[in-house]
């Protein structure tokens, strides 16, 4: 029996196949002596993969990458990318590899690609690995957000490689075995845009609607209306991370799916107390990708996918940039839409009236001024509905400041005749008790660097349920300390 076939994979290759010149055949890089750190044994069977055959050496031996199972057709992907601003012409897969695509058990299309396998032909200056650190990282921060229901990459497993690594000090090394709805990016657009080749933009295109939205393949207009789901994907997923307080970090068109899928944790992270200047990533000096500015950097993002796409929107160059700005245009609406939903669910607002917008201005205007924790607030509202104001106002200094901005909240409730109980439980459901607080993320990862998995684990445990409360976990709902403050974020290569 070959390996794939006792791990259950059925890889198909439709990348491969379809889009000659978007990648590099390659190899992972040898790991001397692999071990799994950590292994999710819910996306496996998700993907009709053998949980415990997985488990096995020759498992981990294909979740490393140092066997190739029979199917697959390993390739590291190009693509090109506006980083901080700034065009780089040729990006791609430098320390990345895609082996495959599998059918799951809902029948979607999903790629296993494997990140710090080393060196690529496009890993420029870097040495192709990862850390320990930053892969477990990758894997809390894309469950933490599947949990909550957001868009995202996911981890199958971290597997460490038994080296070492040199960063500033030397780290032990491991690969990410990451899954997602496919790795097409708006840079990947980019890419084949630059080329010589005619038809590769059209392939490219042709292969993402086939992906992501087959649908389209009789439509009449099927790469405008591409461009046009894919604004309104991102337009969505940007909403969703400024509900929960998400800080990208890293919002560069290389790290922007077509799928509308969150993609790339390095930098990331999720804000304490209220602030629209929220930077965390160390190498945004300027605060380009700062928290409040996540919206217009996506709509930023979206015109650079646009300005790709333009030999295919239409033979007329004028009416190309046409049709793609009236789209373009859109992004603010739609975004607005997709927050101003989302923040009525938080809030317990179930029909629309006009005021409301100004109500949750004046709101996040207090919790700026007060520096009141975004995600406490939110949680301790239910209990307000429930008649007890003392969660609320406990988090400021002067308890006094919200009592206005309360009362002017529930007379707004007092508009529907729904019952507290249910209004207060649906809440619940939306305004999450635990996030993966920066602290707290920092501490369980230096420890897994050391070799004690378990907090990392207990910290995964709780961000699985995040709108659960569960007695035992209140460390997990505190904010950093006053210690913690000026607290920064790496890229992890």
């Amino acid at each position: 029996m070959s390996i794939a076939e006792g791990l259950m994979f059925a890889f198909d290759n439709t990348f491969a196949h379809d889009l000659v010149g978007l990648y590099e055949p390659w190899r992972a890089a040898p790991s001397p002596h692999p071990a799994l750190l950590a292994f999710n044994e819910e996306l496996a069977a998700e993907l009709g993969l053998d949980v415990t055959s997985l488990r096995t050496p020759a498992g981990i031996a294909v979740l490393v990458g140092n066997v190739v199972p029979d199917g697959a057709s390993p390739v590291a992907q190009a693509y090109a990318g506006h980083q901080f601003g700034r065009y780089s012409p040729r990006l791609g897969d430098g320390r990345a590899l895609l082996v495959g695509e599998i059918i799951d058990v809902h029948g979607l299309r999903r790629d296993l690609h494997l990140k710090g396998s080393g060196r690529t032909p496009f890993a420029r200056g870097g040495d192709g690995y990862a850390a320990v650190g930053p892969m477990l990282r990758e894997y809390l921060i894309g469950e933490a957000m599947h949990a909550l229901g957001i868009p995202t990459t996911r981890a199958l497993a971290v597997v460490a490689t038994g080296e070492q690594i040199a960063r500033e000090t030397m780290l032990p090394g491991a690969v990410l075995t990451r899954v997602a709805a496919s790795h097409l990016r708006v840079g990947t657009f980019q890419f084949a845009a630059a080329q010589d080749d005619a038809g590769l933009l059209t392939r490219l295109a042709d292969h993402a609607i086939q992906r992501h939205h087959p649908d389209l393949a009789d439509h009449p207009h099927p790469y405008l209306e591409l461009f046009d789901r894919v604004v309104d994907a991102q337009a969505s997923l940007v909403a969703q991370w400024m509900l929960v307080g998400f800080v990208h970090g890293v919002m560069n068109t290389d790290n922007v799916t077509i799928s509308g899928e969150s993609i790339d944790f390095g930098p990331c992270a999720f804000m304490d107390a209220y602030d629209p200047a929220t930077v965390f990533s160390s190498i945004d000096t300027t605060g380009r990708y700062a928290y409040g500015n996540q919206p217009p950097i996506a709509q930023w993002n979206l015109a650079r996918l646009a300005e790709a796409m333009l030999p295919v929107l239409a033979p007329d160059p004028e009416v190309a940039v046409e049709v793609a700005t009236e789209i373009l245009q859109t992004f603010p609406e739609r975004y607005t839409r997709h927050w101003l939903t989302g923040m009525r669910s938080k809030l317990g607002l179930v029909d629309e009236l006009p005021d409301d917008a100004a109500l949750v201005d004046e709101l996040l205007a207090l919790l700026h001024l007060n520096q009141i924790d975004y995600t406490s607030f939110f949680r301790s509202l239910s209990a307000v509905v429930r008649g007890d104001t003392t969660p609320t106002r406990s988090l400021l200094a002067d308890p006094t400041a919200v009592d206005a901005w309360l009362a002017d909240w529930l007379a707004r409730l007092d508009s529907d005749s729904v019952d507290p109980s249910v209004r207060a439980d649906a809440m619940d459901r939306v305004n999450p008790v635990y996030i993966a607080r920066n602290h707290q993320v920092e501490a369980v990862l230096a420890a897994a660097t050391t070799g004690d998995l378990a907090p990392f684990h207990a910290l995964l445990d709780a961000l699985r349920r995040p709108f659960d409360e569960r007695p035992g976990l209140e460390d997990y709902t505190t904010p950093a300390p006053v210690s913690f403050a000026g607290y920064q974020t790496f890229c992890g290569t």
